[in-house]
């Protein structure tokens, strides 16, 4: 079963990704949804279930803003082709359904919930590949796009991504925070470089990958428990740290290049200002990678001799996956 919703999400992703007309592009992001969904309620817990039902009202609100901006721009100008948006009205309810989609504030409160609600490998999809067919789609518009209006979100995003960030103890929660804050970065450049933007994403789907596969080969969802993992795997513990704060945007670590590239761009296109903030508001998110990261290097003698049992995994392809995954992270050239 497993199989065909994952045949289901990668044709629904290729749809999106490779369709000019409206329509397509629609089916593409419907094929998506109703694929993830049993994907999210698969423990049947009471929690999954809510997170199934609010990504569904979500998603389907945003396919129904897509639709409907389509149409309205095929009404005006009599094009359906996804290039030729060019009425404003329909650029601007296809930016709030993509903000929708992407879970970009203020439409970001979805994201959080559901992610907390799902297995971690369902919500590695969902912080990665699912947002590839939303960022296809501003990538395809963004010459159309109201730079004023994508800016002032992707400012929030980085703000709010990292403001409420700071008190959680879920990691899932955290990490849905920290995608908020990612896809503001991704937001400002998608206008005036939007190739920066697709590396931006690109990098931060393989860092975001390499943390949930070692997060779900330790079995650790809480702080708390992070703090003890370092008993399981001591090398791959290591590595975590490595993409923790590759992640958070520290340099020499990946993941310093794109928003290094970003305010340099910012800079070129005269909005130093708004580079200034951004990169200011990142600091917040900082903050929550940097604590994330001393859970992991906390390694203080354990208490008792049970946590001595934890040294051995069961599952040693999927720790194999994790380190070879975290060390690719790791060892991509840093230079523009």
């Amino acid at each position: 079963a497993n199989l065909i919703f994952i045949i289901s999400l990668l044709l629904g992703t290729t749809i999106t990704i490779s369709s000019n007309h409206w329509i397509m592009a629609w089916t593409g992001l419907e094929i998506n949804t109703l694929a993830i969904l049993p994907l999210i309620s698969k423990s049947h817990h009471p929690r999954a279930i809510e997170a199934a039902t609010k990504y569904f009202l979500t998603q389907a609100a945003a396919s129904t803003l897509v639709l409907f901006s389509s149409m309205t721009n095929a009404w005006h100008t009599g094009q359906w082709d996804i290039t030729q948006l060019t009425h404003p009205m329909s650029c601007l309810i296809l930016t709030s359904a993509i903000a929708m989609k992407l879970g970009l504030v203020p439409f970001h409160f979805w994201f959080p919930e559901v992610l907390q609600g799902s297995p971690l490998i369902t919500g590695l999809l969902l912080s990665t590949f699912m947002k590839l067919p939303p960022i296809t789609l501003l990538y395809m518009t963004s010459a159309s796009l109201n730079p004023a209006l994508l800016t002032a979100l992707a400012i929030l995003s980085t703000a709010l991504g990292g403001w409420m960030g700071l008190n959680q103890t879920q990691i899932r929660k955290i990490l849905a925070f920290s995608s908020i804050s990612h896809l503001g970065w991704m937001t400002v450049i998608i206008i005036y470089n939007p190739k920066l933007a697709l590396l931006n994403f690109y990098l931060y789907a393989m860092m975001t990958a390499s943390i949930f596969l070692t997060l779900n080969t330790m079995k650790v969802l809480k702080l708390s428990t992070l703090m003890t993992a370092w008993t399981k795997i001591p090398p791959l513990n290591a590595m975590l740290l490595l993409a923790l704060l590759s992640l958070a945007g520290l340099p020499p670590l990946t993941g310093f290049l794109p928003k290094w590239l970003i305010i340099q761009e910012l800079t070129k296109q005269d909005m130093a200002p708004t580079a200034t903030l951004i990169s200011l508001l990142s600091l917040l998110s900082l903050f929550f990678y940097v604590r994330l990261a001393y859970c992991t290097a906390i390694t203080l003698p354990p208490h008792t001799t049970n946590h001595m049992k934890q040294w051995r995994t069961k599952k040693p392809t999927s720790v194999m996956i994790a380190v070879l995954t975290t060390m690719t992270v790791m060892l991509l050239p840093i230079s523009p």
